[in-house]
């Protein structure tokens, strides 16, 4: 088998139809898609048996719930492909896609992994949005990374240890990366760990990782939803919702109100380094780092309303005298220089511009096939 799609699912049904189709309408055959069901209690049993003439669908039901990691760790026990693919079942895969990724993998002497482009479709009422955005690219890798051929074993720790300053240079979510089996199998105990088991997984695999190859290719759109872990962690009200999603929770000295991804990211850091000392063990998790993200999302707090001017100064009232020095470094700083200008070039800004990557507003798109039938079809033609 060459490749395993991973689909686990809790009450995504009313999105599950798209998602599906999106990998069984490809006629490659050596894949398999594996639907994991977390007890659901929607229409999820009746979209997955519509295919059930399709024998590359394989569906699996807990019979009581189970946390998001687990349940994504059920999904990869029963897979058996070479390559394996996590998706969300707000998520589509754009016509080609394993035909492109067979190709880059006999191309480049099957890699330990691929990554590759994307669009993202932000659905009516995902965020604090009445109508549909698009962002394209979901994420732009820096150009050094897609000039670079195989990627060396250097230049992928060199990506982990820069998350530790809180720089990100990959997207950190399943969908722009499909990872071999064996490499999968050489990272210790469970491959999926809590609080984000996809931000785990992924930097654990870099770490193990031999060879890698990013792609210019586009081959994904990563859907925002009102399900979507999205929806809660840029939610004023409901961030513990998101951490209740994921069943989760999770504190560390020092630790800031504000961002719930920012949070979370020093509480799987720290989990990464205990579990990885070998490769880890001289790395710190960056205070200044952290202590600058929280600001920016304070900052996005206030200017979209979230909080008043008297709760922005009671949070920065929190920082210590080093915290307040440590930030003096960000201005010489070339990334949050340019996040400032972000944040400040849009007046009255939502949460979606906000948070999200160039967005488009997109009227009359209300899903993630629309979006590739009449937007992105039309690009490629």
């Amino acid at each position: 088998m060459k490749f395993s799609v991973l689909l686990p699912t809790r009450n995504g049904g009313k999105y599950l139809k798209s998602c599906i189709e999106s990998v069984l309408s490809q006629d490659y055959k050596d894949m398999e898609l594996i639907v994991f069901d977390n007890a659901n209690t929607d229409n999820t049993a009746e979209v997955v048996n519509s295919y059930s003439n399709d024998k590359r669908l394989k569906y699996y039901r807990t019979d009581s719930v189970v946390d998001v990691t687990e349940n994504w760790n059920n999904a990869l026990k029963k897979s058996s492909g070479d390559y394996v693919l996590m998706m969300g079942d707000d998520d589509f895969l754009l016509p080609g896609y394993f035909d492109t990724l067979d190709k880059t993998i006999k191309e480049n002497d099957f890699p330990d992994g691929i990554s590759y482009f994307g669009y993202t479709f932000i659905y009516p009422d995902a965020v604090d949005n009445t109508v549909g955005y698009y962002s394209d690219p979901h994420y732009d890798y820096e150009k050094k990374l897609i000039d670079s051929g195989k990627t060396t074993k250097n230049q992928l720790k060199s990506i982990v240890y820069d998350m530790f300053k809180f720089k990100n240079r990959v997207p950190l979510n399943t969908l722009p990366h499909i990872w071999s089996r064996k490499v999968i199998n050489r990272v210790d105990g469970e491959l999926f760990r809590p609080p984000y088991p996809d931000h785990f997984a992924l930097n654990a695999i870099f770490l193990k990782a031999n060879t890698w190859v990013f792609s210019k290719k586009k081959l994904y759109i990563i859907g925002v939803t009102p399900k979507s872990y999205g929806h809660y962690v840029f939610s004023d009200n409901d961030q513990k919702g998101g951490e209740d999603y994921l069943g989760i929770s999770g504190d560390f000295p020092g630790q800031l109100p504000g961002s719930a991804l920012i949070n979370n990211m020093y509480v799987w850091l720290q989990l990464l380094k205990d579990n990885y000392p070998d490769y880890l063990g001289g790395v710190q998790i960056s205070r200044n780092g952290y202590v600058r993200h929280q600001l920016h999302y304070w900052i996005s707090q206030y200017r979209h309303g979230s909080i008043e001017r008297k709760d922005l100064f009671h949070r920065l009232g929190l920082l210590t005298l080093k915290d307040k020095l440590g930030l003096i470094s960000a201005i010489w700083d070339k990334r949050s220089i340019l996040a400032l200008y972000f944040m400040f070039r849009t007046p009255n800004p939502s949460k979606v511009d906000t948070f999200y990557y160039g967005p488009q507003q997109l009227k009359g798109i209300l899903t993630s096939s629309d979006l590739y039938n009449k937007v992105i079809r039309k690009k490629i033609l």
